[in-house]
C-alpha cells in the first residue's frame, strides 16, 4: 500500500467528518428511516438508503436525518418511514431507487405525500 501524505490524511479526515455530521440529529426535524433487515436488504434497501442520502444531499435538505433500522417484515419491503413533527409518520412500501428519488423531491422538498406508495404498517403475528 502506498504511503499517504499529510495532505491526503487531512482530506480523508475532512471527508469523514463531513459524513459524520450528516448523522448528527441536532437541528434536524425530519427523520427518514429505512428498514434494513435481511429481507429488506435482499429486496433492495441498501440501494434505497444510498439513493435517499444522495438525493437529500443534492437537494440541500439540511433538516433531514436518514437512519436505518431492522426488519419491517411482513410489510412490502423495502420500507421507508418519514416522520415530520407537523405531519406525523408516513410509511412507504415497495420502495425502489426511483421511488426514493420521488420521496425526496415530492415529499421532503415539496410536502406532497406519495399516496400510490403509502402503506399502513402491519404488525408481525406472534
Amino acid at each position: 500500500m502506498a504511503k499517504l501524505s499529510l495532505s491526503d490524511l487531512h482530506a480523508i479526515r475532512e471527508r469523514e467528518e463531513k459524513n459524520l455530521r450528516k448523522r448528527d440529529i441536532h437541528g434536524r426535524n425530519v427523520h427518514v428511516v429505512v428498514a434494513m433487515g435481511t429481507s429488506g436488504i435482499n429486496a433492495g434497501a441498501k440501494l434505497v438508503l444510498n439513493t435517499l442520502a444522495e438525493e437529500v444531499e443534492k437537494a440541500g435538505l439540511d433538516n433531514v436525518i436518514i437512519t436505518q433500522t431492522g426488519s419491517a417484515a411482513p410489510n412490502p419491503e423495502p420500507v421507508v418511514e418519514v416522520f415530520e413533527p407537523k405531519k406525523g409518520l408516513v410509511v412507504y412500501g415497495s420502495v425502489d431507487a426511483d421511488t426514493a428519488r420521488r420521496i425526496v423531491s415530492e415529499h421532503l422538498a415539496d410536502g406532497r405525500i406519495l399516496e400510490d406508495k403509502r402503506i399502513e404498517l402491519v404488525e408481525k403475528e406472534q
